[in-house]
């Protein structure tokens, strides 16, 4: 089965730390990755840029309007994702378990639309 792992947290939290504590937190999230890439359980995954360089399209009835940031109802935002082969969800939450970046881990069944054909 494919799952998401959304990883969250504050984008404060990472400017507020020292360089060096950056630094290393980065090398624990590089090892964490390179280990379950190496299992063959990581089919793709993506750093997003920080929250204020979102642009939000919602609607208004039928009317698109857009907007500058995220403007979720939190003080968390997705910071990146990894899609995930794994064989259920207890994998997949072992996983996030194990996710060194100390935020918030969603973790979301994707729809296989290959049962529909």
């Amino acid at each position: 089965m494919k799952y998401i792992l959304l990883f969250c947290g504050g984008d404060e939290r990472w400017d507020s730390m020292p360089e060096a504590e950056v630094k290393a937190r980065y090398a624990d999230i590089s090892r964490w990755f390179d280990t379950h890439a190496a299992a063959g359980r990581i089919v793709s995954a993506e750093e997003l840029q920080p929250a204020r360089t979102a642009t939000t399209v919602r609607f208004e009835g039928e009317t698109p309007v857009v907007s500058d940031g995220p403007f979720i109802e939190s003080k968390e935002t997705v910071g990146g994702y990894a899609i995930v082969e794994v064989s259920d969800l207890d994998e997949a939450l072992g996983m996030a378990k194990t996710w060194p970046g100390h935020g918030a881990v969603e973790v979301r069944p994707l729809v296989d639309h290959s049962q529909d054909m």
